[in-house]
């Protein structure tokens, strides 16, 4: 079976972020950290090459794939950040309503800049998401 591309990894999230060319971008990482860290309760760390997540869990799905993921992330990629931060459930869907100026894709919220985004329903997402995979998953604890 394929290894995760995002697995944990022990490169340094300031490092990273540091690598990050575009100021805003960069300053808005910071921002999110502290956000991220506040309402999850864990620090960051990084996941794979270019993703910065906040708690894990360990995931199986029926096919048999499983793996472990972070709570809540995000990537500050060029064009904008992905947010890792949404369970993608209808009943938490009312508060992509309230978010602000964001794209979805798949599994993430894009936005590009963190000021178009209301900080209040993003904690809320992130609280509700926590909330969800705690109870679907198993968490796992880092030292």
């Amino acid at each position: 079976m394929a290894r995760n591309k995002t697995d944990f990894t022990e490169e340094d999230v300031y490092a990273f972020i540091g690598t990050v060319d575009n100021e805003e971008r960069r300053r808005g990482s910071y921002e999110l950290i502290e956000l991220m860290e506040s309402v999850s309760g864990e620090k960051a760390r990084m996941w794979g090459s270019a993703i910065v997540g906040f708690g894990s869990y360990r995931y199986k799905y029926e096919s048999g794939h499983d793996g472990s993921a972070p709570l809540i992330g995000f990537s500050p990629r060029k064009s904008a950040f992905s947010l890792y931060v949404f369970t993608g459930l209808e009943e938490h869907r009312f508060l992509l309503e309230q978010l602000g100026k964001f794209t979805m894709g798949k599994a993430c919220i894009y936005v590009k800049k963190i000021e178009d985004i209301r900080k209040d329903v993003l904690k809320e997402l992130m609280e509700h998401t926590i909330v969800f995979l705690s109870k679907k998953y198993t968490r796992i604890t880092h030292e």
